[in-house]
């Protein structure tokens, strides 16, 4: 992910200690922690050839990648179905890899309903997305939807509309970038009541150049996080200890779940700050997450 990206000459200057806890989250954080919440951990796609020889056995062919993935993390924030509409047997194909996982899929909407041209008279589009996610059953998780960073609060009454308009029975997360979200109270205020009303999540987009969208309102009891990283430069590391002291905050106040999924603008370290942040929420949340498990390296006679 490309969004909020600096100079790695800056990374050191920034400040990335997450914001305060909001007096918003009180309305859905209030409660004891549950026996056993939700928490789910992933990447952006499960394509990635730099894994093989790293996570993927040596020679594995990119058709076989999700049969591997799915060994290693609990879900995926799937982006793939933002570029393309794929139909039910398609993704019926991708669902029965994680047969008998705890394994889900949050799909990304499409880009032909979000991101081209206005919201309105996107029913059959959108329709269509939705015909062919569902077919992951089970394995639906969260869908979220994300609207261009070009898309301000002028269009709050579109979005609200067409947000009002997604089916009930599928639950939905939100992720603007717009700085005029964020910049003024009421109107981000009106938003994350908005979506409270709705029973709609908010995205959280830890990124480096654009702290803002990482403003920690929960207004329904599940978090979504989108962590973008650095190629394991230490900032990396102190930020996951800061995401493992709120993720720990939230559960020990009745969070239900948590979605988190890891970015980087090289992907191809994904799996180390995985096992990193899983090494910390499972110490210090009593979790059992699993964890990217590396190719063993051959023997040396």
């Amino acid at each position: 992910m490309e969004f909020g990206r600096v100079d790695e000459n800056e990374l050191n200057s920034i400040d990335f200690s997450l914001p305060a806890e909001p007096a918003f989250n009180k309305k859905v954080l209030k409660g004891k922690p549950l026996k056993n919440p939700k928490v789910y951990l992933g990447c952006a796609k499960w394509g990635r050839l730099e894994w093989v020889g790293k996570i993927y056995p040596k020679g594995t062919k990119e058709k076989d990648f999700l049969e591997h993935y799915v060994q290693h993390y609990n879900s995926i924030e799937l982006n793939a179905t933002h570029y393309k509409i794929y139909g039910p047997a398609g993704i019926a194909k991708w669902a029965e890899k994680a047969k008998g996982k705890d394994f889900v899929f949050c799909p990304k909407m499409y880009q032909g309903v979000t991101h081209r041209g206005s919201l309105k008279g996107k029913d059959f589009v959108t329709t269509e997305f939705l015909r062919g996610i569902v077919a992951f059953g089970e394995h639906l998780g969260p869908v979220f939807v994300q609207v261009s960073d070009t898309f301000s609060p002028k269009r709050k009454d579109e979005l609200f509309e067409f947000l009002r308009s997604l089916p009930t029975d599928v639950q939905f997360f939100l992720e603007v970038r717009h700085p005029d979200w964020f910049e003024k109270e009421e109107v981000r205020d009106e938003l994350f009541e908005t979506l409270r009303s709705i029973n709609m999540g908010a995205v959280i987009t830890d990124t480096a150049g654009r702290r803002d969208c990482a403003h920690m309102h929960l207004p329904i009891s599940k978090a979504f996080i989108r962590y973008v990283g650095n190629s394991l430069h230490d900032t990396d590391y102190t930020r996951m200890t800061e995401w493992t002291n709120r993720i720990k905050y939230w559960l020990d106040h009745g969070l239900h779940e948590v979605y988190f999924f890891m970015h980087m603008h090289d992907e191809a370290t994904s799996p180390e700050l995985t096992i990193d942040i899983v090494d910390k929420l499972n110490k210090a949340c009593g979790l059992h997450l699993i964890k990217p498990k590396f190719v063993e390296s051959p023997t040396l006679f």
